[in-house]
């Protein structure tokens, strides 16, 4: 697992102990960004179940200007840290499940340009979040939400958002939704 472009290239990451985190592939996370590429750079970018924080990572290292992390997890949050310290890139760390994050964040009336939420599969969190996230006020109009999730499982839908598009890459499923 490495940061793939920008100002961090190349760069090593942790991973959290344990066999709960499932990493973003190499692959997947390249094709994620080159698909994002022109909304990347000056993004606020939200990364929701944020495992080793890789994602929001990427997006610091190629021109983000903010990036949130929340995982519920002490040892992501740990990987978090350290891969932000070692990429000499600031974030915001939240220690906090998915949900408790977005209703923080909606109390502090923020808004991201570009949502990231990689839950573990088959839990039902995926439903979850992207509700939680269609009811709050961290949409902005022009905002790209990305769930990820396991090629069998449904892609839910939470009004008002649409369902933009899907990429598939092996066992990994992409969803793109916008308002």
């Amino acid at each position: 697992m490495r940061i793939i472009a920008g100002s961090a290239r190349r760069l090593p990451l942790v991973a959290p102990k344990g066999q709960h985190t499932r990493p973003t592939a190499d692959r997947v996370k390249e094709n994620l960004f080159n698909i994002l590429a022109p909304d990347v750079a000056g993004s606020r970018f939200l990364d929701l179940f944020s495992g080793s924080g890789a994602i929001g990572i990427e997006a610091l290292s190629r021109g983000a200007v903010e990036a949130v992390f929340a995982d519920s997890s002490k040892d992501a949050i740990s990987a978090i840290t350290a891969n932000l310290a070692r990429a000499k890139l600031a974030g915001r760390v939240m220690p906090m499940c998915a949900m408790t994050a977005i209703s923080m964040l909606a109390v502090e009336g923020r808004g991201f340009s570009i949502i990231y939420m990689d839950p573990p599969y088959g839990q039902g969190l995926l439903d979850k979040a992207l509700r939680a996230l269609a009811k709050s006020n961290l949409i902005l109009p022009e905002s790209v939400i990305v769930a990820e999730c396991h090629v069998d499982e449904a892609e839910p839908e939470a009004e008002p958002l649409v369902l933009r598009d899907t990429r598939i890459y092996g066992q990994t499923r992409l969803l793109f939704y916008s308002i």
